[in-house]
């Protein structure tokens, strides 16, 4: 403290002395505790006037009712002369109360009773209306005198009731408001006093706390303080020595600003341990003991700090301590260059972070770009082969052509090639000689680079107006295959290119061209497996009648997997819906689901009820199962371990408007009604395919028509944002609001609604809406077992025809129907049954209840039979044969719209003379 500040030795301070913070304090607690002492005594005073006041009224109401229940006084009321009778009584009812006055009065508000006599009979003063109606008044109003005085008195008026409760007079009782001061008058003194005590016992506490602010302040006013103050803050933040001071715990209490800086401390470092700091160890133990030290060297970050560390109380029983650092490194260009050696490292390290966060090619182009600029390059591009874009492998041809991928800048309007443009390089460009040479080209001034300039004239001298005027162009090269170039280039604003940063460029490319190449392989890989997978999804819908189908298939953003889904048209009009799923992702899910779809289309054409073809499924997973085992093909592969899928296949019959499913550990389809309501149909769940041994139960639900069936994959309502429960919610949700809109529309609704930002599994979804055949489009009938029925049944067959306008092709109809019918007669069991469908094509039905097939064979010239299903295969488009729990049902097809079903095509005669073909 300087002389001035320091007060005169021998002098007393006074406690009072205004100009002394320690005195401005002190005046200032007294003045706010006396306030605060006076407005207590104030509201305790208020507080027992008021409580006064309510036990006033409730000694006026007590004397008041206690009266006018009073036995005989209603009787009172009704006498000849009521003062005479009450008159003596009020007063004796005065007296033992303790009130000031007893009155009773009529209904009308004259007085039958006072204390004085000379008053009775006038009007009272008071309001009687609310006692008229037998409630009870209490308030305060002005009287005649009485014998405590005249004034105010808290009164109460009361009714009198007879016997049924009518009024017939009124009683007050009443305290003036001297005596009920009375009340409250005794506590006064003790109030005071309790306020005076409070008093003095908070000015001697503010008056010992003014002494020991007093001590501390040595007696100086708050300006003076100020003052002192904002000099010793002055001095401290400009001195170019770090200061810190700590506790005797090791607690960083003060930091100036050099002390910040050369330690890199955080903002929030007061009252925090040193260990907390993030300091080397060895400082942070300098500064925790309390040992003394002199130009102790530590390294810090990149900085060699001298120093000094004394106690902060000579006699060390308190504890803390002062430190001082002081920057000892030496020269500084020699700091200078140490900074930019730093600053690049932490480039590196940041480009090995920032650059390959995607496995896309552009994406990682852009990283590299955004990286360098601004601390390397004012301007980057990214070059790259078209070969690499697409994820091929790149070759040298494509070297002259290079395709410009990414951009980053801080001017965004210089004249450069922009993104997607195809550049021709010529070949003296740098671009070229660093493809050809791999190794880095430095041009540190661009007015002087003819190659460069010689490939855009024009572009070129508007990019140097911009202020370009220096570029290292490096090869994007990995595993020695060159990928593309990178160009860095420098504005005005920047210095330009010196030989020893092509060193550090080609390191960030390098660093570049290692993500790049793993981006494109990734690009060829995943683009293969999509090709693979989308070549055995259906590329189109089939011709069928029963169903209105629409479909999506996303695959998942980290590679395929093994998501399937088909529509099969199956005999007599029907058409069968598989959906699937291949557990694992990558080319064996793909190829597992190759194989399977496969396998479902071969069943389906034999025509097997539903649980059989899971059955045939599950035998098939088994066996590649144990075919990959005993192979050891699982082993270090991708997508190793058991061969999982799940499957959920259904048969929708148009003619009866029947779905028959089953599902083998798939998720639960939906039915959307044609009122909109959607639901689950409660298909039994069976186990996963692959398990094997297990049966699989089937379910049949009929479906209106209009009806519409969704079939899905997992990735649609799960993935690791959202549990599967939520996901099933979401897609009821969203086949609500999608009622009443074509599958198609459907489709694109539920995706909107459900698809994830990032999908990490593949999503496959079907809709189905189903229609029924018109029953005018049915013909149906029973066959008796008797080969003289087959003409007839020829007839009817002609008859149907011609009611639906298919004349031209009842000559086959006939043919075929009447081989089958005799087929079944001579050859089947009763019954016997024929079917006519009639929608995109013409199929013909003969049903009987034995379960032989018959089969196509080559008849010879000498046989008088065999040749029947021989022309049935020849004019039907198809046929074959399907197995129902009653027997069996050979169908054909015929075409509407040419092909075998035309006479004009195929003649009979011509067909028959091909039994005589020996090559046949």
């Amino acid at each position: 403290m300087s002389a001035a500040h320091r007060p005169r030795a021998g002098r007393r301070v006074s406690l009072l002395n205004l100009r002394s913070a320690a005195g401005q304090v002190f005046l200032a607690q007294f003045a706010i505790v006396l306030l605060l002492v006076l407005a207590a005594v104030a509201a305790v005073v208020m507080q027992a006037a008021r409580d006064a006041v309510q036990q006033g009224r409730r000694e006026s109401v007590v004397a008041a009712q206690s009266f006018a229940s009073a036995p005989g006084v209603a009787e009172a009321f009704r006498s000849p002369d009521p003062t005479a009778v009450l008159q003596p009584r009020t007063e004796e009812a005065r007296k033992k109360t303790g009130v000031d006055f007893v009155v009773a009065l009529s209904t009308e508000g004259i007085r039958y009773t006072y204390p004085y006599p000379a008053e009775i009979g006038k009007k009272f003063v008071g309001n009687i209306q609310p006692a008229l109606q037998g409630r009870t008044v209490i308030e305060q109003a002005g009287g005649p005198p009485l014998p405590a005085g005249k004034g105010t008195a808290v009164q109460s008026v009361v009714p009198v009731t007879d016997a049924q409760g009518k009024v017939v007079g009124l009683v007050s009782a009443g305290i003036t408001v001297k005596n009920v001061a009375r009340l409250w008058m005794p506590q006064l003194p003790v109030i005071l006093a309790v306020g005076a005590g409070s008093l003095v016992v908070v000015t001697v506490g503010n008056a010992l706390a003014a002494r020991r602010l007093r001590q501390l302040t040595h007696g100086l006013g708050p300006a003076e303080l100020a003052r002192l103050y904002e000099h010793h803050d002055a001095v401290l933040h400009s001195v170019r020595e770090g200061v810190l001071i700590t506790d005797a715990d090791g607690r960083l209490l003060l930091a100036n600003d050099e002390a910040q800086r050369l330690l890199d401390l955080p903002r929030h470092a007061r009252r925090r341990f040193v260990w907390e700091l993030g300091l080397p160890e060895s400082l942070a133990c300098l500064l925790a003991s309390r040992e003394s030290v002199t130009d102790e060297v530590h390294l810090v970050g990149d900085r060699l700090l001298a120093v000094n560390k004394r106690p902060t109380f000579p006699d060390g029983v308190r504890g803390g301590s002062v430190v001082t650092l002081r920057d000892t490194t030496e020269l500084a260009a020699i700091t200078g260059r140490a900074e930019v050696a730093r600053e690049r490292l932490k480039l590196l390290y940041e480009a090995g972070v920032r650059i390959g966060t995607t496995l896309d090619v552009v994406r990682t182009a852009e990283e590299l770009t955004e990286v360098a600029v601004p601390r390397f390059a004012d301007l980057v591009t990214v070059d790259l082969l078209d070969s690499v874009l697409r994820g091929w492998e790149p070759t040298t041809e494509g070297w002259r052509q290079l395709r410009r991928a990414a951009i980053s800048g801080e001017d965004v309007t210089m004249p450069v090639y922009p993104v997607g443009e195809l550049i021709t390089l010529s070949p003296e460009t740098p671009q070229m000689k660093t493809l050809q040479q791999g190794r880095g080209v430095v041009e540190p001034d661009l007015r002087q680079a003819r190659g460069w300039r010689a490939q855009d004239p024009e572009r070129a001298r508007r990019a140097l107006e911009h202020g370009l005027h220096s570029l290292v162009a490096v090869p994007l090269q990995a595993r020695g295959v060159p990928l593309g170039v990178a160009n860095f280039y420098r504005t005005e604003k920047s210095p330009g290119y010196e030989p020893e940063d092509l060193s550090f460029a080609e390191e960030l490319a390098a660093r570049a061209a290692v993500a790049i190449d793993n981006a494109r392989r990734f690009t060829r890989e995943h683009a293969m497996a999509v090709t693979l997978q989308r070549s055995l999804l259906p590329r189109g819908q089939p011709e069928q009648d029963a169903l209105e189908v629409a479909w999506r298939y996303l695959p998942a953003e980290a590679g395929v997997g093994g998501d399937w889904f088909d529509v099969i048209p199956l005999s007599g009009g029907r058409v069968a819906l598989v959906m699937g799923d291949v557990v694992g992702h990558g080319l064996h899910a793909a190829a597992t689901m190759g194989r399977l779809r496969t396998a479902v289309h071969n069943f389906s054409t034999l025509d097997l009820p539903v649980d059989e073809v899971l059955g045939n499924l599950d035998d098939l997973v088994v066996r590649m199962d144990n075919e990959e085992r005993a192979d050891g093909a699982g082993d270090g592969h991708e997508g190793e371990g058991v061969t999982g899928a799940t499957c959920l296949y259904a048969i929708y019959d148009p003619v009866t408007g029947a779905c028959t499913m089953a599902r083998a550990g798939h998720p639960d389809p939906l039915v959307v009604s044609p009122d909109g309501a959607v639901c689950f149909p409660d298909v039994p769940a069976s186990a996963p395919l692959g398990l094997g041994g297990y049966p699989f139960e089937t379910v049949q639900v009929p479906l209106p028509e209009g009806s519409e069936l969704v079939l899905y994959t997992d990735g649609l309502v799960a993935d690791r944002h959202r549990d599967i429960d939520a996901g099933l919610d979401a897609l009821r949700r969203a086949l609500t609001r999608a009622g009443g809109r074509t599958p198609e529309e459907a489709c694109r609704a539920v995706l909107d609604a459900l698809k994830p930002a990032h999908p990490c599994d593949d999503i496959a979804l079907l809709v189905a809406r189903t229609r029924l055949f018109p029953s005018s489009c049915v013909a149906e009938w029973e066959v008796p077992s008797d080969p003289a029925v087959v003409p007839s049944v020829r007839a009817r067959c002609r008859e149907k025809l011609q009611e639906w306008g298919l004349e031209e092709t009842a000559f086959t109809t006939e043919l075929l129907v009447s081989e089958l019918v005799t087929n079944a007669i001579r050859y089947g069991s009763p019954p016997v049954k024929v079917r006519l469908l009639y929608g995109r094509c013409l199929v013909c039905e003969v049903a009987d209840g034995s379960s032989t097939s018959p089969r196509l064979r080559r008849a010879a010239t000498t046989d008088e039979g065999g040749r029947g299903m021989f022309l049935v295969a020849q004019f039907a488009q198809r046929w074959g044969t399907r197995y129902t729990t009653r027997g069996k049902v050979i169908w054909a097809e015929l075409s509407l719209h040419g092909g075998a079903a035309t006479d004009a095509q195929r003649p009979a005669d011509a067909l028959l003379e091909q039994f005589d073909d020996v090559a046949l």
